[in-house]
């Protein structure tokens, strides 16, 4: 498996370093790991990143490309923050998989299969996207790890709903149709959806497959009882949970860089609120980023902002109880 991950390039974590021995002032690139995959069995409770550089679904969906450079672009981000877990917490990087020759369905698979083995060694895996299409991936990886019959939840921050039709070929906009489609023991829950960013269609469409969706304007700070108890009844009603976050349900003021940008998308601390309460589930086996476009960036507005939503899941997975359903 080793040979479809290519390896973390030097200098992506680097950062300042306050003290060498004292673990209190250290930040994420003096604790991560890099290992090999197929080697590694960590003796403690471990969260592990996986790049997917992929925007053929993006290319495919007729967005606008760049998602691809994220990966290493979070990395770097992620390196300079503190790191404020105890010695038998864990943080490894194993690698980025690529899309070649826009072969996005061989590059999905590639990914299934190493979600999987990562989740088999009863780590977390942390899915740096990428297009959007990185949620598939993720999916094949999650499903064949917890078999056909289990429940799985898919729990979407997003503001559409990704459920066009692939009749002619799939696409970063199809994944949760795909998914619904040929797995019978699928729901789907996506939060943050636009009015007015996706069609009638689609919305009678999510009707008829029973998805579950909150609107967007219904997700306001002081509204987020609601929200969280209707995320509550989900998990629930579920055997187990994936978490994929779209990053353009972002407010565009806050996220720029994103494929999509959202005018009236949601604030960071929704966001921040929702990753926290489905990660410190213990139903949860997975989180995904996708969607930053380092390349429409201001600033590193919306890198940053990647980063810290990424540090919000990989806290509160190692943060819980790790016991698995």
């Amino acid at each position: 498996m080793s040979s479809l991950i290519n390896e973390v390039k030097e200098g992506i974590w680097s950062g300042r370093t306050d003290h060498l021995e004292n673990r209190s002032s250290f930040r994420y690139h003096q604790i991560i790991q890099l290992p090999n995959i197929e080697d590694y069995n960590s003796n403690g409770e471990t969260c592990v990143i996986i790049g997917f550089e992929s925007e053929e679904g993006v290319r495919r969906n007729k967005g606008i490309i760049g998602a691809a450079k994220a990966p290493n672009a979070l990395r770097s981000e992620l390196a300079k923050l503190p790191w404020k877990l105890p010695l038998q917490k864990n943080l490894a990087d194993i690698g980025t998989i690529a899309c070649i020759d826009e072969n996005l369905e061989k590059a999905q698979e590639n990914l299934g299969e190493v979600v999987t083995k990562i989740l088999s060694k009863k780590m977390t895996p942390i899915i740096l996207g990428g297009g959007h299409e990185t949620a598939y991936g993720h999916y094949l990886g999650v499903r064949n790890y917890i078999g056909k019959q289990a429940k799985l939840g898919i729990i979407n921050i997003d503001a559409h709903f990704d459920l066009r039709s692939y009749d002619e070929q799939t696409s970063s906009g199809t994944m949760f149709k795909q998914i619904l489609d040929q797995d019978e023991n699928s729901s789907y829950f996506v939060a943050g959806i636009q009015r007015y960013g996706n069609t009638q269609e689609l919305f009678d469409r999510a009707d008829e497959l029973g998805v579950t969706y909150i609107l967007e304007e219904s997700m306001h700070i002081g509204e987020m009882d609601n929200v969280n108890a209707k995320i509550n009844d989900f998990i629930n009603q579920q055997d187990y949970i994936m978490l994929t976050l779209c990053t353009d349900v972002l407010n565009a003021a806050f996220a720029p860089g994103v494929s999509a940008s959202s005018p009236f998308g949601l604030d960071p601390s929704v966001v921040r609120s929702i990753i926290r309460r489905v990660t410190t589930n213990k139903k949860t086996l997975s989180f995904d980023i996708s969607e930053v476009s380092p390349q429409l960036d201001e600033n590193n507005r919306t890198v940053k902002l990647g980063a810290y939503l990424i540090n919000e899941a990989i806290i509160s997975f190692l943060g819980r109880d790790n016991g698995r359903p």
